[in-house]
């Protein structure tokens, strides 16, 4: 068995108000042991954010025997002493990371509202079953345009890794040796959109399945986030946050959970549960 969790933490803020990375952990474990957890609202030296804290590092030494790999949408200047502030999303694995990636998404032009660079992260990881592809991501919230141009480059980035597998290159010494990087792919993390937007139509389309409704056919969606702070979200519990599979992967969810109790952020906390092939 394969387990992975998605949770945008919010820096660990949880909604008592209190910055708890500890507590993040503790309610990670209490949904199993994740083979690979997957962190979004990760920030380190931002002043403004955590009080200056390496989040990365905190939960480095949080997660013994895990390797930490850390995709900032932004890397900047003048982070806590002198070291670059930085904010995005964080893999952990205690599986064995074969290569990474890391995707800037696209930031198309679009004055008067507040929208950031987003990035996507990706490790292929070894699992019991073979190889198989992570990535998660935090898509733009407050423009659709930015969302939707965020996932046809997540979509486009799918087709290019099966072409690639489908047609490998040629190989030879490094650096062109070959690493595997399956089509097999597990995308998740926090999308900012809703079970019947049109941004959710336009991700959940072959080759890329919705592994809820694959696995809890007739099931609505959990409300991943508004559960607990009403004051982000006043309309009050709903999904954000997703697994997105290609069809192999599909077929061997065994499980997917919501921790719907916990409000160490203001998400909820999601685990997907994938069986060794047969």
């Amino acid at each position: 068995m394969t387990a992975i969790l998605t949770w945008n933490i919010q820096c660990g803020l949880g909604c008592d108000g209190a910055i708890d990375l500890a507590r993040i952990a503790r309610v990670a474990r209490t949904m199993g042991e994740a083979d690979v957890l997957c962190f979004q609202e990760v920030a380190r030296n931002d002043a403004a954010l955590a009080g200056g804290a390496d989040q990365a590092a905190e939960l480095e030494a949080l997660f013994p025997g895990y390797q930490v790999f850390f995709g900032p949408g932004l890397d900047r200047s003048g982070g806590t002493n002198g070291a670059r502030r930085q904010f995005g999303n964080l893999i952990l694995s205690r599986l064995p990371v074969l290569q990474v990636f890391r995707h800037a998404l696209p930031h198309p032009v679009q004055g008067g509202i507040k929208h950031m660079q987003r990035q996507a992260i990706e490790v292929v990881v070894e699992t019991r079953g073979g190889p198989l592809r992570v990535v998660t991501t935090h898509l733009e919230y407050y423009s659709d345009g930015h969302r939707t141009a965020q996932i046809e480059r997540l979509r486009a980035l799918q087709d290019e890794v099966a072409g690639n597998e489908a047609r490998p290159p040629k190989s030879a010494a490094s650096p062109y040796d070959p690493v595997p990087r399956p089509a097999s792919l597990v995308l998740c993390g926090d999308l900012n959109l809703l079970p019947g937007d049109a941004e959710y139509a336009l991700l959940f389309q072959p080759p890329l399945l919705d592994a809820w409704r694959r696995a809890r056919p007739g099931e609505p969606h959990p409300p991943t986030t508004g559960l607990f702070d009403r004051n982000q979200w006043p309309m009050g519990g709903h999904c954000r946050d997703y697994f997105a599979v290609t069809s192999d992967v599909a077929q061997r969810i065994a499980a997917i959970e919501a921790d719907l109790a916990t409000d160490a952020s203001d998400h909820q906390p999601v685990t997907l549960e994938l069986r060794d092939p047969a």
